[in-house]
């Protein structure tokens, strides 16, 4: 049979609709002939509910895509071209204790930086590593096509533990950065090109073009004189005009965490008293999306998914496919291997960086070394990811520890013990590789 077999391993997410449409607006250049929607007991109501969803759309769209829903992935797996995830370990529970159980040491409490990275990083690693090892022995040919967080820390993990020759990993926050900033130069996002460079939720802008003409000078003008470029779930918290001057290229909206530490933290635990934890915002939402969902009648993404944090994330996935299938050769921001794109960074480790799609994957764009000034900021965090990675592959306590307190948000060795010892025992049933069971 012709066509392309796409595996979904998280298909009950709320993201599914807007990976569906995608697929649905290119199927006259990529024929996907079956898309598998995987999830775990968990989440059968929500898969089957998406599945419904998504069936409804194929069938408006009057395209032959066959969707399947499953909860063994083995099944889903055999004969795949392309296999996504979009997992959560844990669920929305672990990562509201992800976000409060720093604060109370007065340390950024954050999805998929500092300690809760790290910790979303030791759920999910050995999950993601799982299902390389049933791709490994079902379906070798596949791509994998990674936008689990913290997806910096999962495409090292993969790269250096998977075993699989074929990995992507994939963010939405350098597709916003290209939209905000295409917005702020009143252009359509086809005339705009960045040089991204640098580590997921810790990538630079460091060239931007316009029409061909290099305007990196005028964007980081009007990022100082207050042009907004931020997401959902990070707050909106001005820039230092004359600092986004000195650095002259553009930061993501993630490095707040790092440049703009005392402010963020207060703007947490403000919000978590007003308004609670962003996971407790999500859960809500997600509630009200499903609800949505449910309606026999919808069949099409309906507007309010753009609310979610990670909108474009499918789009973009779906973007991804469709150039590795039709070695399109465009440019795209994604992780990968390094091969050398960043002098400063070891070879052999996961960037985050703007390639060249061809079949054979993503061909990182060489930019030499990263400016000195964000340079060991950088090279601390791939440290940080690769002990993390380490960690969560041994279960190693004395990698965890070290991994937390190097990471520049946590001030000492010792609230990194504290940290440390408070999460492994919040998250302990999602860490089985800390806890064998004598030690139970």
């Amino acid at each position: 049979m012709h066509g392309i077999k796409v595996v979904t391993i998280g298909g009950g997410s709320s993201y599914t609709p807007e990976l569906v449409e995608g697929l649905i607006n290119r199927y006259p250049e990529l024929p996907v002939r079956e898309l598998w929607l995987a999830d775990i007991e968990e989440g059968k109501e929500k898969l089957e509910i998406v599945g419904a969803l998504a069936k409804r759309m194929v069938k408006k769209a009057n395209v032959p895509i066959e969707i399947h829903l499953t909860l063994d992935r083995r099944e889903a797996l055999p004969g795949a071209d392309f296999v996504t995830t979009q997992i959560r370990v844990g669920q929305l529970t672990a990562r509201a204790k992800d976000e409060t159980i720093p604060l109370k040491y007065d340390v950024i409490g954050q999805e998929t930086n500092g300690p809760g990275g790290l910790f979303k990083g030791l759920r999910t690693i050995p999950v993601i590593l799982d299902i390389c090892r049933d791709m490994e022995e079902l379906c070798p040919d596949a791509w994998l096509i990674n936008f689990t967080n913290p997806a910096g820390m999962v495409t090292e993990a993969v790269l250096r533990y998977g075993g699989i020759r074929k990995t992507v990993g994939l963010c939405n926050v350098p597709i916003g950065m290209h939209r905000g900033i295409a917005q702020m130069l009143n252009a359509e996002p086809e005339q705009v090109r960045i040089d991204f460079a640098g580590l997921n939720h810790m990538v630079y802008g460091l060239n931007v073009y316009l029409d061909g003409v290099n305007v990196t000078a005028k964007v980081v003008d009007l990022i100082a004189g207050g042009a907004g470029m931020t997401m959902k779930n990070i707050a909106n918290v001005g820039w230092e005009r004359d600092f986004i001057k000195a650095l002259g290229i553009l930061p993501c909206p993630y490095h707040r965490y790092y440049y703009q530490t005392g402010k963020m933290l207060e703007e947490q635990k403000k919000e978590l008293a007003e308004k609670g934890t962003r996971a407790e915002i999500v859960m809500e939402l997600e509630k009200k999306l499903f609800e949505i969902y449910r309606d026999p009648e919808l069949d099409i993404k309906p507007p309010r998914l753009q609310e979610r944090g990670g909108a474009y994330y499918s789009d973009a996935a779906c973007n991804l496919i469709n150039s590795i299938y039709n070695d399109k050769r465009d440019i795209q921001p994604v992780n990968t291997r390094n091969n050398g794109a960043i002098a400063s960074i070891p070879d052999d480790s996961a960037v985050e960086i703007s390639c060249v799609i061809t079949k054979d994957g993503p061909k990182p764009i060489a930019v030499g070394d990263l400016p000195v000034a964000v340079r060991g900021l950088v090279q601390q965090i791939k440290s940080f990811e690769r002990l993390a990675a380490q960690a969560a592959v041994t279960g190693d306590y004395h990698k965890a520890l070290l991994a937390m307190t190097i990471n520049p948000l946590v001030p000492s060795d010792t609230i990194a013990k504290q940290i440390l010892d408070e999460m492994l025992e919040a998250h302990k049933a999602c860490l089985p590789q800390f806890f064998p069971p004598q030690n139970r």
